[in-house]
């Protein structure tokens, strides 16, 4: 369950997401509990899934949020070095 392809999450919504992060949160809890029995361990596959997850999940804010302020700073910066 832990894999998920960037396809797949490209094709989420936000809170489907969110619940998905939950879940394997959730997952690798149980995951070291289970490690410290069996020895085996797959919690680099369900950090690596968690990690893709927040990557999109900023990606997706950083989309719905306006570009203006960022160009306004870029350009006072500019008139600044400019004046000195």
């Amino acid at each position: 369950m832990a894999i998920l392809k960037s396809k797949d999450i490209a094709k989420m919504a936000n809170k489907e997401i969110e619940t998905k992060i939950d879940e394997l949160k959730l997952e690798l809890l149980k995951s070291r509990a289970a490690t410290k029995k069996t020895g085996k361990s797959n919690t680099r596959e369900i950090k690596r899934t968690i990690a893709k997850l927040l990557t999109f999940k900023r990606v997706l804010e950083m989309k719905n949020k306006p570009v203006e302020k960022k160009i306004e700073v870029k350009a006072e910066n500019k008139m600044k070095g400019a004046k000195k």
